[in-house]
């Protein structure tokens, strides 16, 4: 039986620039990789609107892809979205050059082709046994978003034609779910 690999916050952060994004999982370094135009424009779409909420709100801090955090299983994972609240910030006046412990309060997730349905599971498991009270997984080939709040199933369906809420997590925050799937009209 192989030993599990410690990896330092050091360590981790000192992986080479070479074009792909990783995780910590049990102890092993997982190429994220790329995920191409859709999937960015998505993230890029939906950072924009929230992250512009949240700003004027004051209600804590949107982060991309590259921020990892620590979860109590030592692993370091990474939402494509992720959403700090105020409240789990306070005393904090500057965020850390290294890694923020526990999950984020909202954790998203933009389905790539490669992502599979035990990969995303695996995710929102470690997510909510580490403080994330609200999950979206969105689609955008399929135009849906399934929304959590526990890791178990989703609880509910949410089509273009619904509206996207950040509840008691962001108040306040509305979208249309449309808005994620805008054709390119120049």
């Amino acid at each position: 039986m192989s030993e599990r690999k410690v990896w330092t916050d050091e360590a981790f952060m000192a992986l080479p620039e070479d074009g792909y994004r990783y995780e910590i999982v049990d102890g092993e370094l997982i190429a994220v990789g790329n995920s191409g135009a859709l999937h960015g424009y998505v993230c890029s779409t939906l950072m924009i609107l929230l992250g512009g909420y949240i700003r004027t709100q004051k209600l804590g801090v949107v982060l991309d892809s590259s921020t990892a955090f620590k979860m109590k299983s030592g692993n370091k994972r990474s939402p494509d979205i992720a959403f700090f609240s105020k409240e789990r910030l306070q005393g904090i006046t500057e965020l850390p050059t290294g890694f923020l412990n526990g999950a984020p309060d909202l954790a998203v997730e933009v389905l790539s082709p490669g992502n599979t349905v035990e990969e995303i599971h695996d995710k929102l498991v470690e997510y909510f046994e580490n403080e994330t009270r609200l999950g979206w997984v969105i689609h955008p080939g399929e135009h849906y978003v399934l929304v959590y709040r526990s890791a178990e199933e989703p609880d509910r369906l949410l089509k273009s034609v619904d509206t996207l809420d950040g509840e008691e997590v962001i108040p306040g925050f509305k979208l249309p779910v449309t808005e994620l799937f805008q054709k390119l009209s120049f």
